[in-house]
């Protein structure tokens, strides 16, 4: 299997499956001397770490890193800080019951990647779905951890604006009551509303998609080139690539194509400090290549597809069958899916970063 790697200048590749012994990354093209321990990567972790609450997986994981190479500390350096070399990661698999996925071994779940998997390779890991399981996403979160470090006052924050069909209100958006429930919710109204649904969903072992959105503040401009190398456009890659993703939007989205000229438009005007824009309706990035504001960008998660009522499907000898899934499974994934989201949009922030520092040096000042 190839392509199990993201990024140019901040390259991470991932290994590891679901029921394997460990999962672990390796992340190339960190600079040197950006003090890194294991403690700053685990806080990112402990986010999006199961079990932590009856809306998730009941998979107990402490998902506890270990950090192989690429940092280095002695006497002379109380803290441990990064040597350029690649930064090798490791969490070990603690909790795997794969005796729970026995009666699907050859049958295919709809919604999952068990039929593509057998039609591209002949063959799958029926044990939580071994790569395309949304485990190796933990790799992800330990990469951003590091990716955040790269870009100087860089602030990478996420939230959960939609459960199924409830919608948060976005004038009670409070950025700290993101932290105080189990929905990573900026609206705390929302939230209490979020916790009946899933409840019921739950109760009958169904599931339900959501929508989360990420902000990053502190995003130098320039960063992104024009054609093929935007930053939007990699940012849209990036999140697709994470598992049950089905759309992605920037800025205003889809919602731009129902506004006029006019309203869409982020006027200018002129400041001691620079240019200040009026609205944001772009996300921060124009030409593919970013302002200076914060960019915005939001992603939609299907309904986890591991569900207990029964479908219809067939099996790999090509017989018809129902099918319900056992085992330990998130009700709606797009909980577990905020960190998730904020650390790939640091990894391609950090990454465009190091290749506009590759190309121009010193950013332009404006006025020219």
């Amino acid at each position: 299997m190839s392509h199990n790697s993201f990024g140019h200048l901040f390259r991470v590749t991932t290994f590891g499956e679901s029921h394997g012994a460990s999962i672990g990354c390796v992340v190339d093209g960190c600079p040197p001397g950006i003090p890194l321990s294991e403690a700053d990567i685990q806080r990112d972790l402990d986010r999006r770490r199961p079990g932590q609450s009856r809306f998730t997986t009941q998979r107990r994981e402490p998902d506890r890193v270990k950090i192989l190479s690429g940092v280095f500390s002695d006497d002379r350096i109380t803290t441990e800080v990064t040597t350029g070399t690649p930064i090798a990661l490791l969490i070990e698999n603690e909790d795997q019951r794969s005796k729970d996925y026995d009666d699907i071994r050859d049958a295919y779940r709809p919604g999952h990647a068990d039929v593509a998997y057998d039609l591209k390779y002949g063959f799958r890991d029926y044990r939580g779905g071994g790569r395309s399981s949304a485990r190796e996403t933990a790799m992800r979160v330990a990469a951003g951890a590091i990716a955040r470090k790269v870009v100087p006052g860089l602030k990478v924050r996420g939230a959960l604006v939609q459960m199924g069909a409830l919608r948060i209100d976005y004038d009670r958006w409070d950025w700290e009551e993101v932290e105080r429930n189990a929905f990573f919710a900026p609206d705390a109204e929302a939230a209490s509303r979020f916790v009946e649904e899933l409840d019921a969903v739950r109760k009958r072992g169904s599931s339900l998609g959501a929508v989360i959105e990420v902000v990053a503040e502190g995003v130098p401009p320039g960063l992104g080139a024009p054609i093929y190398g935007k930053l939007d456009a990699d940012i849209a890659a990036a999140l697709m690539s994470i598992n049950a993703v089905k759309g992605v939007e920037v800025g205003e989205g889809f919602n731009a194509a129902s506004l006029s000229g006019e309203e869409n438009a982020d006027e200018m005007r002129a400041g001691n400090d620079g240019i200040t824009f009026l609205s944001n309706r772009a996300g921060g990035i124009l030409g593919g290549i970013s302002t200076g504001q914060p960019v915005v960008a939001r992603f939609a998660v299907k309904p986890t597809s591991s569900i207990l009522s029964p479908r219809r499907t067939v099996d790999r000898f090509g017989v018809e069958r129902e099918i319900a899934t056992k085992g330990r499974h998130d009700p709606c994934v797009g909980i577990r899916a905020v960190p998730v989201g904020e650390a790939m949009l640091a990894c391609v922030i950090a990454d465009h970063y190091l290749r506009q520092r590759a190309q121009v040096g010193e950013q332009p000042r404006w006025p020219f």
